[in-house]
């Protein structure tokens, strides 16, 4: 899940828009007559519906009949659909090779969503009005809703003429050719989206419609769109030329009746909307967030069996269609990673809520459509993207999933090819090879299959959750085969790189699966509660819910995204010691070295395999120091409601963080040998220094970046002056480990005086930043916002002045003391450097 900044920046763009509008109808420029009447405009005159109608139109019937006359598209809006909600979802169909950077890399995805309503207004006019949902009122009849409906208006965003009225007189007929053909805020791409893929104006003469249809609850428009590329500042570089991309828009009727909202609550993981709320705080206003989920209901005859706790049938399932397109050795595994969530919905009460199924054919169903969104499916992708995606779409005023298509790209089977053979090749004889039988394959796609669409399910990341688990229970055979070795399929926690070959463990244990998180999730997010009539009164009774439940640690969220500080919220990280767990899967790494050249070797292929495995060694190796180095500077935060005792943010032990450095000194500083391996580097030309500058670089940038020595400054007052990690502590024991040779006056061999330029290249920037990065990610954002305090008014900068000091005169004094040449170059280099960053 994402900050929506590009939502936020429409907020403003309306609100300021707004204004300047009515700024402009309150001065006091007089406008001329004339230009009032070419303002307002002469009535259309409608005409027969068959001058406009002809009987050449080939007629699609749907949410609005769409009639396609010549090169024209003409919509019949019914009555009965004006002031209707709709949701606008515009996608990239296809992209143009190499993509365009942002969203339009992602096809599949949504890039941008928005809500319409289509309202008929003065002489024969239809108007698109942009809806927000960001305020709200519920009660109708009160004051507040009001004094809100006169304070606000939504922007007319798209006026149209009406051509004809329907036969029956019941609906509007527009031409809706020029809009769908052109470049507007509401289809396609918004200029935000534009701005960020550098993008300029639509060249039409490049773009066209390739389809309109329409289903009974939403229309779908494909057109090709090239835009002019935007030249790069200043005139170098890359820009100019053109890009294009086929782009899909839907516009979904949304439920005339809004489903019963549930709060989010940041003890559990669900995707969410939200609002502001007028009527909620009488002394002020409230931000709401409601979690999405399907609209799961007992059948009404159902109902008071339900509410006995009987397991009934929803009235209406949870359906995943899978693509026609998918290759058929490969569906029935798809299906399996649906229904395995099936016993996870009887925890809330529902048996047979969900179900794969495969698409019907044309001769089994004609109209079917995996473009209905009345379908929610797992669409097949023939691309070279390595991954898989879970998106839905859903209901801004009550977080109702309407409808999910999880992206299936079929180079994932790479992916996940390259995890298992990488930390599970020592424990699984099946993985010691490039091409995986279909039967192991086939498990591997089950578990992707279930992790996306516990996704469009409601349920996020839960990066927490394995740092519930012993880490020697992962290699106990009985315990880790009957639980899993995480509770939830929703963590990144991929395979049991711990468990060890004499473990004897069996897929059962090294799987992921779903696990009692999820079961709880599923239980809290979908249980109806007949006794409440809606959020707010049921707020209490959730809260206690939550309380008693979450004693249970493996019941708890994890939050990993959006605040990174908790060093228990790791991705890829499994078992609840990340030093104890990366010693066991380091012991695993040395065996797959020891054995790649042949578990990569192909008939008649060259070393390409070898070399791509070999990196994936190098990735793992690196993801273990980075859940190690997640300690340092670790602030734990644990949310509570005001009910339950204890801190929400507590910093990470002294012991703990040292036992980091110690671990880090022993596994990174010191010179990893046993990822060298000059066998490999003959057949692959990979250069042993570049391979230790990608492992220690890394971790050095982690552990001394701005935001951590902040933290370990401020750990002071969190701890209370009792069990922080001071920073000239830290700081001392990094020396330690990186500099040792200088008190052991012994020769300092290639990879670590790299290493020591490193270091001291990591203390330059401390001490003399330049000019900041300008941030090129959101994670980026979420680094500057946790680390607020100002540069000048902590002891970060004298700290390090004075550690750069003493590691200075440690240089000085070891120059003397060694006869080693190279040693000695090294270091009368170093003393230089250190005096150009004193100054």
């Amino acid at each position: 899940m994402k900050l929506d900044f590009k939502k936020l920046s429409i907020t403003l763009l309306l609100f300021c828009s707004v204004n300047i509008i009515y700024a402009q109808v309150n001065s006091a420029v007089e406008v001329p007559k004339p230009a009032l009447d070419a303002i307002k405009g002469a009535p259309s005159q409608p005409k027969a519906y068959s001058e406009i109608i002809t009987s050449k139109a080939v007629t699609d019937k749907g949410m609005f009949n769409v009639h396609k006359v010549g090169e024209k598209y003409f919509y019949e809006i019914p009555d009965s659909l004006l002031k209707r909600h709709i949701l606008v979802v515009n996608r990239v169909s296809r992209t143009q090779a190499g993509g365009q950077g942002g969203a339009l890399s992602n096809p599949g995805d949504p890039i941008d969503e928005k809500v319409i309503m289509f309202e008929k207004g003065p002489n024969n006019k239809i108007f698109i009005r942009t809806v927000s949902h960001s305020q709200a009122v519920k009660d109708s009849t009160s004051s507040m809703f009001t004094a809100v409906s006169k304070s606000n208006i939504f922007p007319i965003s798209a006026a149209f003429d009406i051509k004809a009225f329907s036969k029956d007189s019941t609906g509007s007929i527009i031409d809706f050719t020029d809009f769908i053909n052109g470049d507007n805020e509401i289809l396609y791409l918004s200029s935000g989206d534009k701005s960020s893929a550098k993008l300029g104006a639509l060249q039409a003469d490049k773009s066209y419609v390739t389809g309109v249809t329409s289903f009974p609850i939403n229309i779908e428009v494909t057109a090709v769109k090239t835009f002019a590329k935007t030249p790069s500042p200043g005139g170098g570089g890359s820009g100019g030329g053109s890009f294009t991309v086929e782009l899909n828009s839907s516009m979904v009727l949304l439920p005339k009746v809004p489903m019963q909202g549930r709060y989010s609550d940041n003890r559990t993981g669900y995707f969410t909307i939200g609002y502001t709320d007028y009527d909620l705080n009488p002394q002020g206003v409230e931000q709401v967030s409601l979690i999405k989920r399907f609209r799961l209901e007992p059948k009404k005859e159902d109902i008071e069996r339900y509410k006995r706790g009987e397991l009934v049938e929803p009235a209406k399932p949870i359906i995943f269609y899978i693509d026609p397109a998918t290759p058929e050795k490969w569906i029935p595994y798809l299906i399996q990673g649906v229904n395995d969530w099936q016993g996870v919905f009887e925890k809330a009460g529902f048996k047979n809520a969900i179900f794969g199924k495969r698409a019907p054919t044309k001769e089994e169903n004609p109209e079917w459509s995996l473009l209905d969104a009345r379908h929610s499916a797992i669409v097949y992708k023939a691309s070279t993207t390595a991954n898989a995606s879970g998106p839905s779409i859903a209901d801004p005023r009550s977080g109702e999933i309407i409808e999910s298509h999880v992206n299936w790209f079929h180079n994932v089977m790479s992916l996940v090819r390259n995890w298992y053979m990488i930390q599970a090749g020592p424990l699984d004889a099946r993985a010691r090879k490039m091409l995986f039988d279909d039967e192991l394959m086939g498990e591997l796609i089950r578990f992707v299959s279930s992790h996306e669409v516990g996704h469009t399910l409601g349920l996020r990341h839960n990066f927490g959750s394995s740092s519930t688990v012993p880490v020697d229970s992962l290699r106990s055979k009985a315990w880790v085969e009957a639980n899993g070795h995480t509770p939830s399929i929703m963590d990144y926690a991929r395979f049991n790189y711990v468990a060890q070959p004499e473990d004897n463990i069996t897929t059962a244990g090294i799987f992921p699966r779903i696990g009692i998180y999820d079961e709880w999730a599923i239980n809290w997010g979908y249980r109806r509660f007949y006794q409440f009539d809606g959020p707010e009164q049921e707020k209490a009774f959730i809260n206690s819910w939550i309380i008693e439940s979450t004693k249970d640690p493996r019941l708890q969220f994890g939050e990993g995204e959006f605040y990174r500080n908790d060093p228990r919220n790791t991705a890829e990280q499994i078992g609840d010691d990340p030093i104890k767990g990366s010693i066991y899967g380091i012991m695993n790494l040395k065996r797959v070295v020891s054995n790649l050249i042949e578990w990569t070797t192909v008939p008649n292929e060259n070393y390409q395999s070898l070399n791509t495995m070999y990196n994936e060694v190098v990735t793992q190796f690196k993801r273990y120091n980075g859940h190690v180095a997640a300690r340092i500077a670790g602030v734990l935060m644990n949310p509570k409601s005001v009910e339950q005792p204890g801190a929400v943010f507590e910093a990470e032990t002294r012991t703990r963080q040292k036992e980091a450095i110690m671990h880090l000194n022993e596994y990174v500083f010191k010179t990893p040998v046993w990822i060298l391996n000059p066998e490999i580097f003959e057949k692959t030309g990979a250069i042993g220094l570049k391979i230790i500058e990608s492992i220690q670089e890394p971790v050095l940038e982690n552990i001394l970046k701005r935001g951590k020595l902040d933290r370990l400054v401020q750990a002071e007052i969190y701890a209370g002056n009792r069990d922080y990690y001071p920073l000239i502590e830290f700081l001392d024991d990094i020396k330690r480990g990186i500099w040792g040779e200088l008190n052991r006056r012994e020769p300092i061999d290639i990879y670590r005086r790299q290493l020591q330029q490193i270091h001291m290249s990591k203390l330059n920037n401390i001490l003399n930043p330049g000019q900041a990065k300008a941030p090129t990610s959101i994670m980026d954002v979420l680094d500057a916002a946790f680390s607020q305090a100002h540069p000048d008014y902590v002891d970060v900068t004298s700290t390090v002045r004075a550690h750069v000091k003493s590691l200075k005169s440690d240089i000085s004094k070891a120059i003397k003391g060694t006869n080693d040449k190279k040693t000695k170059i090294h270091l009368i280099e170093m003393e230089r450097r250190l005096q150009n960053i004193l100054k």
